[in-house]
């Protein structure tokens, strides 16, 4: 009798492990669209999930955990959840699991981690992980700016500034906030544009800056047509702007001194000879 419940218990183990063996799942990425991803934009992603033609998998979940940089839509489910036996309809021994999520507007450029787990149940017990890398092309800019040349006469402040990143912006505009070591007279603001990848351009103020720093709020839209703000400091140094001593003209009233001295000088001199003169006359008619 003992002999017999051995060996059925033997079989009832052996049972369940062939079929804990049979189902074996397995998940690959497929497909990214677009390739690559654009920050603040929908991606779809496609999961090719194997394994799941072996019906005595029972119920089978998966899911793409939902955390940076993706994230769905309110109402819209991470988890998918199927009978095992469950394929496409050619027969093809595999499921296809699509996801359209929305990716973060400040995914870095280049490769990103996404995680799906899938398994047996509920996943609340045992599941399988796999890391997966979605490609993404940032849209944030940078630009270097520069004072290109200021006079002081005029107030003319011109600055340069050139798109060093990789992606063209729109709507650029320059804006020069309240701070202690500028002086703006007219507009703070200035609209340049569009500007392409490695491409300059110039804006113009009329300002009275000191020595130090300005900081400058460069604003763009850029290829999502997100509206960005970023912060720039320029250094000022008035040794390099001052002008040549050929364009040191001085103003007209230093001129009108000079004339006015001059013209002092010349009138004491001639009346010092006046008086020379008159008073050697004046001893000749003495002695005649």
């Amino acid at each position: 009798m003992k002999k017999g419940l051995i060996i059925l218990f033997v079989f009832v183990f052996s049972s369940i492990s062939l079929v804990n063996a049979a189902c074996e799942l397995d998940a690959s990425m497929i497909n990214q669209d677009p390739y690559p991803a654009v920050p603040g934009n929908y991606v779809k992603l496609v999961f090719q999930i194997t394994g799941t033609e072996n019906p005595e998998c029972g119920r089978i979940s998966i899911e793409l955990l939902e955390k940076y940089p993706i994230s769905f839509d309110p109402g819209e489910s991470s988890l998918v959840q199927i009978r095992g036996g469950t394929y496409q309809r050619d027969y093809s021994s595999y499921l296809i699991v699509p996801y359209k999520v929305r990716l973060d507007e400040n995914a870095l450029n280049g490769e990103n981690k996404i995680e799906v787990r899938f398994g047996k149940g509920n996943l609340s017990e045992s599941y399988k992980s796999k890391s997966f890398n979605i490609e993404v092309e940032d849209t944030h800019a940078d630009f270097e700016i520069f004072i290109k040349a200021y006079d002081a006469k005029t107030k003319k402040l011109t600055f340069e500034i050139l798109n060093i990143a990789e992606s063209n912006v729109e709507a650029l505009t320059l804006e020069i906030p309240k701070q202690d070591n500028i002086t703006i007279l007219g507009s703070k603001t200035n609209i340049l544009g569009d500007l392409d990848s490695n491409e300059y351009t110039t804006a113009d103020f009329t300002a009275t800056p000191k020595q130090g720093e300005i900081t400058i709020k460069i604003s763009y839209s850029d290829a999502i047509n997100k509206r960005r703000t970023i912060e720039k400091k320029v250094l000022f140094e008035p040794e390099y702007f001052k002008p040549s001593d050929a364009d040191q003209k001085k103003p007209w009233y230093v001129y009108l001194i000079y004339i006015l001295i001059a013209g002092a000088v010349v009138y004491f001199f001639y009346r010092h000879r006046k008086k020379k003169k008159e008073r050697y006359g004046h001893h000749i008619r003495r002695h005649h």
